[in-house]
C-alpha cells in the first residue's frame, strides 16, 4: 500500500497514521542528565556544543554526519570487508554503485567529505581563480581559498531570506553568474561549485529546470559544474513533489538525470548513505581522473581504498541502494516536516520552506533584541542545551567567519540554529521533546543576552570557538 493510498483513504474515512519503513532490532540507552550538570558541562564546553562529550547530550541534532543508523544488510556488509592494501573487491562493489546510481565515469574514494574537497579544490584551481557556488559550505570555501581561489555566491536572491516560500531557493541566479563570468573571465572559472542540498540555506533544493540551464552555460564556456552530492538523494524528491513532469519519476531516476547534466561530483557518504564514515569523488573526465587517482595515493590512501576500510566500502554501496528508496526518502523527509510543522503552529520562526535534512531557527527572530555580534545563534544553541541537553548546532556569523582582508566579521543574513535530524535513529516522541524544549526557550526569549567569543582559532572557527556570557 503506498503512501499515496494511505493518504487518500485517510481523507475518505478518517485519520491514518503514516510510520517509518523500518522497525527497531538494537537500542543504545540515552541519558537525561539535570540542569545543574548541563550547566557545568557548557561552561566547561566553552559555550560550545561542538565541545561538550557525548555523554552530557540527551537528544544529539548536532549534525547528520556519520551519525545516521545502518541497516541489517550493512551490518552483515561489515562482515565481508576484504582488507587487501591494492585492488579489494568492496571498491569495485562501490565503484559499480556510483555508476549506476549516479552515474559517473570514474571513481575516486577518500575517507569522507572534505578529503574530497581538498583533491579536486587542488587539481582543478589555480592561484587566482574564482569559484562560483550556490551559497557557501565552510569546509567546501576554504579548501577553494586555501588552494588560492575566491569563492563567490551567485545563489538566488530569495535564499538569504527565511520567510520566501520560493521552492527552490537553492538555484543559482544565472544573471549574477553571467555577470561574474564577465568581470573575470571564463578562464578564470575552473570549475561552478552546485550544491544539492543547500545546507548553509536550509537545506534547499535546487531545479532540475535550473541545473539543465547551467549546465548548457557552462558548457558553451568550457566551465566544468561540479556537485556537491551530500544530499542529492532529498534534493531528488523535492523535484519529485514540485517540479512539473517528475511526480512520477522514482527518486533513482531523477538523481540519474541530475547528475547527468554535471561533470563530476564529490560526495560526503556520512549523511545520505546511512554510514558512519567515507567519502568519494566522481568525474567524467579521464584526465582529470588520472590527476584526482595520482594526487589520493598522497593524501588519503591507495585508490582502491582511499581512507576507507574494505568493510567501510562495503557498508557504503549497499547505503547507497538503500538512499535511493522513494520510501526510506519520504520517511527521512517526512520526519523533518514533522518537526518543522510543531514549530510553525506556535509561531516559532523557523526557514521555510522546510529543508530536507534539518529545522534552521531564525535567530535574528527568535532573539530580535541582540546584535548579530553577540552571536544570537551560538545563544539559541547553548539555551536549547541548558533547557533539555538537546544538542544543536550554529549556522550564522560564527560559521561565517572573518573577511580575510578586512579582519572584520563576515555577517550573513542568515542568522541560524540547526537542528539537524540523523537518519533512522529518533522516534516521533523524541521530535515532540525537541520541539517542546525550543517553545520553552522561545518563550524565555527575552531574558537572552548574547555570548562574547574568548578564543578564536584561524580556521573553521565554529568547531573550536569559545565564548562565554554576557551578563
Amino acid at each position: 500500500m503506498t503512501n499515496e493510498t494511505l493518504h487518500t483513504m485517510g481523507q475518505q474515512h478518517g485519520r491514518r497514521s503514516w510510520a517509518e519503513p523500518w522497525k527497531i532490532k538494537m537500542v543504545e540507552p540515552l541519558t537525561v542528565t539535570e540542569r545543574p550538570a548541563r550547566e557545568a558541562a557548557l561552561i566547561q564546553a566553552g559555550y560550545n556544543t561542538f565541545l561538550l562529550r557525548s555523554d552530557d547530550v540527551y537528544i544529539d541534532l548536532l549534525t547528520d554526519s556519520g551519525t545516521s543508523a545502518m541497516s541489517d544488510r550493512q551490518w552483515a556488509g561489515m562482515m565481508l570487508g576484504d582488507e587487501s592494501y591494492a585492488g579489494s573487491r568492496n571498491y569495485y562493489h562501490l565503484e559499480e554503485a556510483v555508476k549506476r546510481y549516479y552515474g559517473y565515469a570514474y571513481l575516486v574514494p577518500t575517507h569522507q567529505g572534505r578529503g574530497a574537497e581538498h583533491l579536486i579544490s587542488q587539481v582543478l584551481i589555480k592561484p587566482g581563480d574564482h569559484i562560483p557556488g550556490n551559497m557557501y559550505f565552510t569546509t567546501t570555501r576554504l579548501h577553494q581559498e586555501l588552494a588560492g581561489a575566491t569563492f563567490h555566491d551567485v545563489i538566488i536572491d530569495e535564499a538569504h531570506d527565511p520567510t520566501s516560500l520560493d521552492p527552490f531557493k537553492g538555484n543559482v541566479d544565472m544573471a549574477k553568474l553571467r555577470g561574474l563570468v564577465e568581470e573575470v573571465g571564463a578562464a578564470k572559472i575552473p570549475y561552478v561549485s552546485l550544491a544539492g542540498t543547500v545546507n548553509m540555506a536550509g537545506g534547499q533544493p535546487v531545479s532540475m529546470a535550473n541545473v539543465r540551464e547551467l549546465h548548457a552555460y557552462c558548457a558553451g564556456l568550457a566551465i566544468k559544474l561540479l556537485l556537491d552530492a551530500t544530499r542529492m538523494v532529498e534534493n531528488a524528491l523535492f523535484i519529485q513533489e514540485r517540479e512539473e513532469g517528475y511526480a512520477g519519476r522514482t527518486i533513482a531516476q531523477i538523481l540519474l538525470e541530475f547528475c547527468s547534466y554535471t561533470d563530476g561530483a564529490w560526495m560526503s557518504a556520512k549523511k545520505d548513505h546511512l554510514v558512519n564514515i567515507g567519502g568519494w569523488l566522481a568525474i567524467n573526465d579521464r584526465d582529470t581522473f588520472e590527476e584526482l587517482r595520482n594526487l589520493v595515493v598522497v593524501y588519503e590512501g591507495l585508490h582502491t581504498y582511499g581512507g576507507m576500510a574494505g568493510r567501510d566500502m562495503e557498508a557504503l554501496a549497499i547505503g547507497i541502494t538503500e538512499a535511493v528508496q522513494d520510501d526510506h526518502v519520504r520517511s527521512r523527509v517526512g520526519q523533518v516536516r514533522y518537526l518543522g510543522e510543531l514549530l510553525t503552529e506556535w509561531d516559532i520562526p523557523i526557514v521555510l520552506p522546510i529543508g530536507g535534512h534539518a529545522i534552521f531557527l531564525d535567530a535574528k527572530r527568535f532573539y530580535p533584541h541582540l546584535a548579530q555580534d553577540v552571536f544570537p545563534a551560538q545563544t539559541l544553541a547553548c539555551e536549547l542545551y541548558l533547557d533539555s541537553g538537546i544538542r544543536s548546532m550554529e549556522r550564522g556569523i560564527v560559521s561565517a567567519g572573518r573577511d580575510p582582508e578586512t579582519g572584520d566579521h563576515k555577517r550573513p543574513k542568515l542568522e541560524l540554529t540547526r537542528l539537524t535530524i540523523p537518519r533512522r535513529v529518533y522516534t516521533q516522541a523524541h521530535m515532540d521533546v525537541v520541539a517542546e524544549s525550543v517553545k520553552a526557550c522561545f518563550d524565555a526569549r527575552d531574558a537572552a543576552t548574547g555570548l562574547r567569543m574568548v578564543f578564536e582559532p584561524k580556521y573553521l572557527r565554529f568547531f573550536q570557538a569559545r565564548f562565554e556570557p554576557i551578563v
